[in-house]
C-alpha cells in the first residue's frame, strides 16, 4: 500500500473569479473544475462554496475554495508568514527568472533569487496572502541531494534532541548566509 500522488492540495481564497485570473495570469496555470454546492459533501452541513481548481502541470492540482459565509480568512498568528506556502518547480534558472520579471512587471513584489544549493527559489504572495515559491534545480541537484540523503536521519536524530540546527548540512545556505 503506497500513496501515488497528491490528487490535489486546497486552500481557501477570498474570490474565486480573482484567484482563477491571477494563477491564470501569473503562473500560466489552466482552470480545469469548478464545483459549488449549498451543502458540504463530507459533513453535510449547510455551507455554500464554490471550489475552483488550477492545473499546476504534470497531474499536479492547486484547488481553493471561496466561503462566503464564513468570516473573513486569516493566518496563523502564531507561524511566522514565511513558513506555509506553496512550492511550484520551474525548468530552469531561465525560467526562473522569465517568472520573476513577469511577476514584477504585473505588479507583484518578488523576492529573491534565494540560493538554497540544490535548488534556486522566487517568492511572493497571491491575492488571498498566500505564499507561492518558484524553485529552478541546481545544475549540480542530484550531486547535492545524495550528500543531504547520506546525513537526514543523523539530522534528524539530533534535531529530535537537541532542537538546535544540526551541522551536517550547513553548506547548504553558506552562500546565502555568509553576511548573517
Amino acid at each position: 500500500m503506497k500513496i501515488e500522488q497528491i490528487h490535489h492540495v486546497a486552500y481557501r481564497c477570498k474570490d474565486a473569479k480573482q484567484t482563477v485570473e491571477w494563477y491564470n495570469q501569473m503562473l500560466k496555470m489552466d482552470f480545469v473544475l469548478a464545483i459549488a454546492e449549498d451543502h458540504v459533501p463530507s459533513t453535510h452541513e449547510p455551507d455554500p462554496y464554490m471550489h475552483i481548481f488550477m492545473d499546476a502541470g504534470n497531474g499536479n492540482v492547486l484547488a481553493f475554495f471561496e466561503l462566503p459565509t464564513k468570516p473573513e480568512m486569516g493566518r496563523d498568528p502564531n507561524t511566522p508568514i514565511w513558513v506555509q506556502h506553496i512550492a511550484f518547480k520551474v525548468k530552469d534558472r531561465e525560467t526562473l527568472i522569465e517568472f520573476k520579471d513577469h511577476l514584477e512587471a504585473n505588479g507583484v513584489e518578488v523576492l529573491g533569487v534565494t540560493d538554497h544549493s540544490i535548488f534556486h527559489s522566487i517568492y511572493f504572495f497571491d491575492p488571498n496572502g498566500h505564499r507561492v515559491e518558484l524553485a529552478c534545480p541546481d545544475p549540480k541537484e542530484e550531486a547535492l541531494l545524495a550528500k543531504l540523503d547520506a546525513v537526514k536521519w543523523d539530522m534528524l536524530e539530533e534535531w529530535s534532541k537537541t532542537k538546535k540546527a544540526p551541522k551536517h548540512a550547513d553548506w547548504l545556505h553558506a552562500k546565502e548566509l555568509n553576511d548573517v
